[in-house]
């Protein structure tokens, strides 16, 4: 216990590890061990690392869930339900555009953004030319940006306190 307190274990962990090391050394299978004294040294300084690291982890996944280091997280109930709602209606607006797009334009543009097919072996299998690629992608980023647009003016409406506002694009 007096090792593991110089390692930097509180008295309490150190009580718990020295309990943890005399059940793993319990469950040793009665094989010779050369230097018993070290080993268990070395089996006590292993059990207080992955002591260490777990909560290492643990800590950096509740502040990665939090958000921002000493972050005490999204208060729960309203903020996270309109962030949620927020979220899925800038989706909705992007699906509507896509949507709207030609039945090509909509095939390249997923070929090319989501399965990450290159423009080139689109443009073999479809029979046409990079450039028409291209401008399939321009068009479909065109209706992208139009639909940004719309979800900034609708969140900028919402921030300002003004109930409608029409975008044309």
């Amino acid at each position: 216990m007096r090792f593991l307190a110089k390692r930097g274990a509180s008295i309490d962990e150190a009580e718990d590890l020295a309990q943890d090391l005399f059940l793993k050394a319990a469950d040793l299978d009665g094989r010779p061990i050369v230097e018993p004294s070290a080993y268990l040294y070395r089996m006590a300084d292993n059990l207080f690392l992955d002591r260490r690291r777990s909560a290492i982890r643990r800590q950096r996944r509740e502040e990665d869930w939090a958000g921002q280091p000493g972050d005490s997280g999204p208060a729960i109930g309203q903020a996270g339900v309109d962030d949620e709602l927020d979220a899925r209606r800038s989706l909705e607006v992007v699906e509507e555009a896509l949507a709207s797009l030609p039945d090509r334009t909509a095939d390249i543009f997923c070929r090319f953004r989501i399965n990450g097919e290159r423009q080139k072996a689109i443009a073999a299998e479809l029979g046409i030319s990079v450039s028409a690629v291209e401008k399939h992608l321009q068009r479909a980023y065109d209706v992208v940006l139009r639909a940004r647009a719309r979800i900034d003016a609708e969140e900028f409406a919402q921030d300002s306190g003004t109930t409608r506002v029409e975008y044309r694009g």
